[in-house]
C-alpha cells in the first residue's frame, strides 16, 4: 500500500496486521478469559464479574442454547436490552455456541422489531422485561420460538437484585403488562445450562458473528453481515492503534454507549476485553448526574462516546472535580466531534479527545487520528492498519489530493454484505471490491481525511443513523398526509434532529397529530422534532422530491 495518506502514519503502529493471529472471536474470548481470569471483566450497579465468571456463565448460556433450546450453529439469537451484565454474558455465550448475535435496539417500536426479527430469521431472543410488551405484539409473526426474559437486577447478587427488581416493577412501574406463552427466565437458563456440556464448535473467519442492522436508502433496515474475520480484524487493528498508550490487564473503560451499537460493541466490549480490561457499564447514560457520580467513584483509563455525550458531561455539575489522572484514551465517533467540545474536554481532563471514523459495515473502525495528536484538527484521521481509502467520483475514478468525492474503503473489516440482500450488497461495492461509504470528503497532503458532506440524505442524530425514506414511509401511513419530506436540521446537542415537511390532504391536520402518530411507529430519536406545512414540495423534472433544497432552506 503506497497510498499518499501513509506519509503521516503513526510511528510504532504497524501498517499491516496479522489477520490470522486468531481464528475467531471465540478464540479471543476464551484466551482472554483464561489469561485474565482473576481480573474484573464487567461492572454494573456496583457488581463486578471476573473473566473466570464471564467464561463460566457464558459457557452455561451457550450450553443451554445448544442442548436445551436445541439451536444449531448459525442460528440467529436476538439480544434486546440496555447495558447490563446479562448482555456480555449472553453475547459471548451466543458466539461461543457458534450462533449469530442479532443486536436489537430496545427502544424499537413493534413495527421496527417485527421487521428485524423476520428479516434475520431469529429463532430466539433474550429481552429485558421492560420491553416484552413490544415483543408480545409481533412474536406470532416471526420465527422466534425461544423467549428468555430478564429483569434489570437479575445479574446482581442476592437481596440487592431482588430489591432492584421490585423497585423497577412495583414502585417505578417501568414494566408494562405483557403476556407471552412459555417464556424462560434468564437466571433459570444460566442455572440449567450449568448441568449441560457446551459443544465445541469449529469457527473460522468466514463464519458469521453478528447481524448489525442499519438503515438504507429504501427505508428498509438491512443487516450488515459481520463475520468472525471482520470482527477479529477490527479488534487487531484497534488494538494496534491504541497499543502504545494502553497496558494489558490495567485498563478500565467507561461504557456508556449501548453495547447493541457497533461502536460500543467493538471498541469497548471486545477490544478492551482482549486487553483484559474492566468494562464499567452505564445503564442509563441520560442520567448525567448519576453518570458523573459513577465517574467520581471510579478509576477509569478510557472512555468512548459521541460528541453529544462528551458535551453533556462537560456541562454537568461535578464533572470538573472528577479525578482524570488515570485517563489515557478518550475516543469520539458515531458523529463529528466539534472543535469547541474537544478543546474544552482536553482543558478539563488533560486527555485529548481523539476522533475516529467508521460505519456499521466496517465493523466499525476504518480511520482514526493518531493517539498522540494533542490538537483538534477536524479530520477523521488516517486509515487504520491494513486499510485503504480512495476518494472517487460518481464514475468510480480515483481523485487526486484535495478534490472532493466519495470515500471508498478496502480492508479485512469490511462486511461480507447485507443479509439476504444481494442487490443491495452489489450496489454498495464498486466492481473492483471497494466499499462505497456514502460519505463525501477529501484527503490532504499529509494523508488526513476530512468529511464534508453525506452523499445520501441520511440524518445523524446523537450518533444514530436516521433515514428519510423510513420517516416518510411512516408519515405516508397517516390518512391526513398527502406527501412529505424529512431532512436533518442542525441541533446544538444532538448534532441533527428530524424536520418533516408536509403537504396536507386533511386541512384539520396539526403538527401535534403527526408527531403523536410518528411516536407510535418510530423510535424516539427518529420522531420529527419540527413539522412545517407546505402547499407543495420542490421536485425535479421527473417528480423526485428535492430534499436538498429543503435541507438548505431548513438550515439557512
Amino acid at each position: 500500500m503506497e497510498k499518499i495518506w501513509l506519509k503521516e502514519y503513526p510511528s510504532g503502529v504497524p501498517h499491516e496486521i496479522d489477520v490470522n493471529e486468531f481464528s475467531s472471536l471465540k478464540d479471543i474470548i476464551e484466551k482472554s478469559c483464561a489469561k485474565f481470569s482473576s481480573n474484573k471483566a464487567f461492572t454494573n450497579f456496583g457488581k463486578s464479574i471476573t473473566y473466570a465468571e464471564l467464561e463460566q456463565q457464558s459457557r452455561h448460556f451457550a450450553a443451554y442454547l445448544q442442548k436445551v433450546a436445541g439451536l444449531k450453529k448459525g442460528d440467529r439469537v436476538a439480544l434486546m436490552m440496555p447495558n447490563l451484565l446479562q448482555y456480555p454474558i449472553a453475547c459471548l455465550g451466543v458466539l461461543r455456541a457458534g450462533m449469530v448475535v442479532v443486536n436489537v435496539n430496545p427502544l424499537y417500536t413493534p413495527r421496527e422489531l417485527e421487521h428485524q426479527l423476520k428479516d434475520s430469521g431469529a429463532k430466539a431472543i433474550l429481552i429485558l422485561e421492560n420491553f416484552a410488551h413490544v415483543l408480545q405484539e409481533v412474536i406470532d409473526k416471526t420465527d422466534v420460538s425461544t423467549v428468555i426474559t430478564t429483569q434489570i437486577g437479575d445479574a446482581l447478587p442476592g437481596l440487592k437484585g431482588k430489591i432492584m427488581n421490585f423497585a423497577v416493577k412495583r414502585i417505578k412501574k417501568m414494566i408494562p403488562a405483557w403476556t407471552i406463552q412459555d417464556t424462560l427466565n434468564y437466571k433459570q437458563v444460566v442455572a440449567e445450562g450449568k448441568w449441560q456440556e457446551m459443544d465445541e464448535v469449529e469457527l473460522d473467519h468466514s463464519s458469521t458473528a453478528f447481524l448489525q442492522y442499519t438503515g438504507g436508502t429504501t427505508g428498509v433496515s438491512k443487516g450488515a453481515e459481520l463475520t468472525h474475520g471482520n470482527m477479529v480484524s477490527n479488534l487487531l487493528q484497534a488494538s494496534a492503534w491504541i497499543g502504545a498508550i494502553t497496558k494489558e490487564g490495567d485498563e478500565a473503560i467507561i461504557t456508556a454507549l449501548p453495547l447493541y451499537h457497533i461502536f460500543s460493541l467493538t471498541a469497548n466490549c471486545l477490544v478492551f476485553m482482549k486487553l483484559g480490561a474492566e468494562n464499567i457499564l452505564i445503564t442509563n447514560p441520560r442520567d448525567f448526574d448519576g453518570f458523573v457520580k459513577t465517574l467520581a467513584n471510579t478509576r477509569f483509563t478510557a472512555i468512548t462516546g459521541v460528541n453529544t455525550l462528551f458535551n453533556a458531561l462537560l456541562n454537568t455539575p461535578g464533572f470538573k472535580d472528577v479525578d482524570f489522572s488515570p485517563l489515557r484514551v478518550a475516543l469520539g465517533g458515531g458523529m463529528a466531534v466539534q472543535k469547541a467540545v474537544a478543546e474544552q474536554w482536553q482543558e478539563i481532563t488533560g486527555a485529548p479527545l481523539i476522533e475516529a471514523y467508521g460505519l456499521t459495515e466496517t465493523s466499525p473502525a476504518a480511520s482514526m487520528n493518531p493517539m498522540n495528536n494533542t490538537a483538534f484538527n477536524g479530520s477523521i484521521g488516517v486509515p487504520i492498519s491494513s486499510t485503504e481509502f480512495s476518494i472517487r467520483n460518481d464514475d468510480g475514478e480515483e481523485l487526486p489530493i484535495g478534490e472532493v468525492g466519495e470515500i471508498c474503503i478496502k480492508g479485512p473489516q469490511v462486511m461480507k454484505g447485507y443479509w439476504g440482500r444481494p442487490e443491495a450488497t452489489a450496489d454498495t461495492f464498486h466492481p473492483d471490491g471497494w466499499f462505497r461509504s456514502g460519505d463525501i470528503g477529501h484527503v490532504d497532503e499529509k494523508g488526513y481525511f476530512y468529511i464534508s458532506d453525506r452523499k445520501k440524505d441520511m440524518i445523524l442524530t446523537s450518533g444514530f443513523n436516521v433515514y428519510p425514506n423510513e420517516i416518510e414511509g411512516v408519515a405516508a401511513m397517516h390518512p391526513g398526509i398527502l406527501e412529505s419530506a424529512a431532512v436533518g436540521v442542525a441541533h446544538p446537542r444532538s448534532g441533527e434532529v428530524v424536520k418533516l415537511y408536509v403537504v396536507k390532504s386533511d386541512p384539520n391536520l396539526t403538527a401535534e397529530d403527526i408527531i403523536a402518530f410518528c411516536r407510535e411507529n418510530l423510535t424516539a430519536y427518529k420522531v420529527p422534532k419540527h413539522i412545517e406545512f407546505k402547499d407543495e414540495l420542490p421536485k425535479s423534472n421527473v417528480g423526485k422530491i428535492l430534499r436538498r433544497h429543503l435541507r438548505d432552506e431548513a438550515n439557512a
